[in-house]
């Protein structure tokens, strides 16, 4: 049985997707509409003092932050006192720039990984914000 010889093929570098920029307008229109929802929404429902004996991580903030063309929902957690670290950040929505005014909305999955679930408009997207857990 005769067997096969092995051979080098050339193979080029697959094209990068480029990602759109974010205009700096959509950029301070969803961080104001996002701080809002964080002040009036996540924060009363969701943070309560931390209790004299912690024996559990606590959510000890709420905030929005912009990451190359991302936008993220964040949770800050601050650990017991007897743990390897003090506190840890944890997102929970990403809107993801698209271009043509659509982001990608998606959350973060007990697998730790980002689940895509629809193209929206800031407005639609904001709307699904609001009905997030932000843990």
């Amino acid at each position: 049985m005769a067997t096969r010889r092995k051979t080098w093929a050339y193979s080029p570098p697959k094209p990068k997707k480029i990602k759109p920029k974010v205009p700096e307008e959509m950029k301070h229109y969803l961080q104001e509409k996002g701080d809002e929802i964080v002040e009036k929404i996540f924060k009363p429902e969701y943070l309560e003092p931390i209790p004299e004996e912690q024996t559990l991580n606590h959510i000890v903030d709420i905030y929005t932050k912009w990451y190359r063309n991302c936008f993220y929902f964040c949770v800050k957690y601050q650990c017991p006192p007897d743990s390897y670290s003090s506190s840890f950040e944890n997102k929970f929505v990403r809107l993801e720039y698209l271009g043509d005014d659509k982001f990608q909305y998606s959350y973060m999955r007990h697998t730790g990984q980002w689940w895509p679930t629809s193209k929206m408009t800031i407005d639609e997207c904001l709307k699904h914000v609001t009905s997030a857990v932000p843990y």
